[in-house]
Parts: structure tokens; C-alpha cells; sequence
């Protein structure tokens, strides 16, 4: 179909104003909510980690192989799950994507409540990983499909639900654990999240027609009026490019979800009460999941008025910041809470800026299937994962994995400023030349 162009000068007006385009914040709300569904596998693993090792005697390095496959699967598999999307329709994709990826949810959490074994452990990683890499890259996509003019705002509300929607169940899934059992914990929340999803499916759909923007009046949100197919877009050194900073950033962010628990017991204030009762590691969860959360639509919308590249300037050298902070005065317990906040703040963001720039740069009509391609990064930085306890043996201590990652977030602020800024216009120039001839 052709593509619908709307002008910036009343584009909000002109979106709510469209039949095709009536229930969009409805749409965005119901991914919100399929997004926090499936958030806790990742951001309270950490919960899961020593009570696996105490009743199962498999070392932490093995458990967290689970994690890396759970990461990968949720990314790598993306793209075939977007092209399902992509390929059904808007009608049927989204609802058949959610509904499956639910289901497999659900499953493999079961299958981690019952694993005996390591093989088990990581088959309902895979399993798990799969389905939710299905619901995050739909949501997403349907995002940045119906919210061309808050492209960054809805793609961070949208991915705010996978950082923000943990807050709500760590403590609950660490009190199950104290008191049922870290099986029963996986096997309640795997079977209540699935049921759910399974319902909300039946009313997810995307816009009729692709939508992009014409004549804008924001110099700083370049948006293509040409849709690359995905075997375009993997020919472009833009792609690769954003793909490289997302791996980046990625890993450094990564390697914080997953070693949280074991660096605050390491620091020996693990167990420590600092508020109503909760210990330092409650506290430090609850505050980073939420402040995770609140980036990704804060500096998404940002970027809708700033440009992407310089907020992605922004964001990562206050990341750099914040790992250096780590670095040298994390050690008590409130200090801790205050940079891992902040570390979340300043990482979590990547997954609305990058959606963002990767449909902005390459169009809408298969911006699910392009997206959940640049999404595979965040898989392949998971593998580096565990290269953070490698270090940390190595020196002796957490303050060189900080140290490193404040390095990575300042060479991915010079890639952005000197590199994809200046390459994306380049681009957009040629787009607009060639449209013009």
C-alpha cells in the first residue's frame, strides 16, 4: 500500500484525526503491559542465581550461561519473529506473535521450576528467551509504526515496560523465593504471565498503512521517506555502525543486570537493611528497575526534540559517569544504590533510541523486521557477560569491569557525535535529491 505522509506542522492533530489510525494509545498501552510481562526473566535473574547455587552445587558461571542463552534467543530469533509480524499483517501478526510468545513464556519458565540438570536450565532459557523475544520485537515494532511524530517517546514507553515492569514483582518473586522456594517462584509467575498474555493478544493489531512524515518543520528529527527492505538495510554502513554502538552499550548494561547480586555481596552490604527493613539489594533492584524504566521514555522523547545522536551523546557520557562513580566510592550501602541507579538511568535508553534512529534512517513498512535485526546486538553482547567475572578474577576486584565500561560509553558518545551523525544526513540528502529527480 502506498504510504500515508502527514505534515509536521499539526501531525498530532492529523494522526488522531485518521479512522486507520483510532485506538493508537490503546495499542501502546497493551504493549506497555505485554512488555512488563515478560521483564522479570531478565531483571530479577539476579534473584535467581545463589539460590540455584546453593540447591543445585552448579558454580555461578554456569548458572549465568543461562542468562547469555536467554538473551540470545530473545534477540536473535527477533527478526524471524518480526517478519512474521511484518508478513501476516497488521490484523493478524501482532495478535499471533503475542499469543505464541506467551505460550512459550510461560513454558519455559516451567521448565526452569523443574530443571535438575544444566541441560534442562538452559533449554528453558531457550524457550523463554524465544517467546519473549517474539512479544518484545512486536511491540516495539507496532510503536514506532503508529507514533511517527513521538517515534522515541512510544518506543521508550514501550521498552520502558520491559526495564520498569520488574519494579513491581522483584520483591514479590524474592519473597516467594524465601519462602516457597526459587521452583515455585518460577513456576507462579511463569504460569500467571502466560495466562495474561494470552488474553491481551486478541487485541493487538498495527495500522493499516505505513505512516511516515513530510515537510518537517524539526531540522533535528531526520526521518527517511523511503522504506528499505530489510536486504537494503544490511547493505548500509549506517546499519553496522548503530549495530556496533548497541553492542557496546549493551554489554556494559548487561553485565550490571546480571553480576548486581554478586557485586553487592562481594562489597559485603548484600544483606544489609537500609530502608523499612529492605536489604541494600532489594533497595538497589527496585530503584534501578524503575529508573531503567523511566530513561527509555524520557530520553526517547528527548531525542524527538533534540535529534537522536545528541541525546545518545548525552545519555552514554552520563553512563561513563556513572560506572566511574561505581568504580571508586560504590562500596556502602546507599552509595551503591545511587550508582547502580544510575548506571540503569544511563543504559537503559538504547532500546528507544536505537529502534528510533534504525526506522527513522530506514523507513516504516518493515520496521519490525529491521528492528529486531539491530536488536541481535544486544544478544551478541550478552556472550560477553561473563568476560566480566574473567576480569574481575584477573585484578581482583569489580573496579576494573567499571572502568572499562565508562570507556566503552565515551567511544560510543565519539561514534555518535563524528560518525553517525554526519553519515545519517549524508543519506537523508541523497533521499531527498533522488525524490526531488
Amino acid at each position: 500500500m502506498p504510504n500515508r505522509r502527514l505534515g509536521s506542522m499539526n501531525v498530532s492533530e492529523n494522526i488522531s484525526g485518521l479512522p486507520a489510525l483510532r485506538g493508537r494509545w490503546v495499542q501502546l498501552s497493551l504493549g506497555v503491559l505485554c512488555m512488563a510481562l515478560i521483564a522479570n526473566l531478565q531483571y530479577a535473574w539476579t534473584l535467581f542465581v545463589d539460590p540455584m547455587h546453593v540447591a543445585r552445587g552448579w558454580s555461578l558461571a554456569e548458572i549465568q550461561w543461562a542468562f547469555s542463552i536467554f538473551i540470545a534467543t530473545e534477540t536473535w530469533l527477533t527478526p524471524a519473529a518480526g517478519a512474521i509480524v511484518d508478513r501476516l499483517g497488521p490484523r493478524t501478526g501482532p495478535s499471533l506473535t503475542i499469543a505464541g510468545g506467551g505460550l512459550l513464556v510461560g513454558i519455559g519458565w516451567v521448565l526452569n521450576a523443574y530443571a535438575e540438570s544444566l541441560a534442562l536450565l538452559y533449554l528453558g532459557a531457550a524457550v523463554s528467551g524465544t517467546g519473549a523475544g517474539a512479544i518484545y520485537a512486536t511491540c516495539v515494532g507496532n510503536a514506532v509504526k503508529w507514533f511517527p511524530d513521538r517515534r522515541g517517546l512510544a518506543v521508550g514507553l514501550t521498552a520502558a515496560g520491559f526495564g520498569a515492569g520488574a519494579a513491581l514483582t522483584v520483591v514479590p518473586i524474592r519473597l516467594t523465593i524465601g519462602a516457597a522456594g526459587y521452583q515455585q517462584a518460577f513456576l507462579w509467575f511463569g504460569i500467571g504471565q502466560a495466562v495474561v498474555l494470552v488474553i491481551v493478544a486478541k487485541v493487538l493489531r498495527g495500522p493499516d498503512q505505513p505512516i511516515v512524515l513530510s515537510n518537517q518543520g524539526n531540522p533535528n528529527l531526520r526521518q527517511s521517506i523511503r522504506s528499505s527492505t530489510s536486504l537494503e538495510m544490511l547493505r548500509s554502513p549506517i546499519f553496522w555502525l548503530l549495530y556496533a554502538m548497541f553492542l557496546c552499550v549493551s554489554a556494559s548494561g548487561l553485565m550490571a543486570t546480571a553480576q548486581l547480586g554478586p557485586i553487592a555481596k562481594d562489597y559485603g552490604i548484600s544483606n544489609t537493611a537500609i530502608f523499612m527493613g529492605a536489604s541494600t539489594l532489594s533497595v538497589a533492584l527496585v530503584v534501578d528497575n524503575v529508573l531503567n524504566g523511566v530513561a527509555r521514555p524520557v530520553f526517547g522523547g528527548l531525542s524527538d526534540r533534540i535529534g537522536r545522536e545528541k541525546t545518545m551523546a548525552l545519555a552514554f557520557s552520563l553512563g561513563a559517569f556513572s560506572y566511574w562513580l561505581l568504580a571508586v566510592a560504590g562500596q556502602t550501602p546507599w552509595a551503591f544504590v545511587l550508582c547502580a541507579g544510575l548506571i540503569f538511568f544511563t543504559w537503559g535508553e538504547i532500546f528507544s533510541l536505537f529502534p528510533s534512529t534504525c526506522t527513522d534512517t530506514f523507513g516504516p513498512k518493515y520496521a519490525t523486521t529491521n528492528a529486531s535485526l539491530l536488536y541481535t546486538a544486544k544478544g551478541t553482547s550478552a556472550f560477553l557477560v561473563p568476560l566480566a567475572n574473567v576480569l574481575k578474577s584477573a585484578t581482583g576486584s569489580w573496579e576494573s569491569v567499571f572502568l572499562v565500561a565508562a570507556v566503552t560509553n565515551v567511544v560510543v558518545v565519539l561514534l555518535a557525535l563524528f560518525v553517525l551523525r554526519p553519515l545519517r544526513a549524508s543519506q537523508m540528502r541523497k533521499a531527498q535529491i533522488a525524490a526531488a529527480s
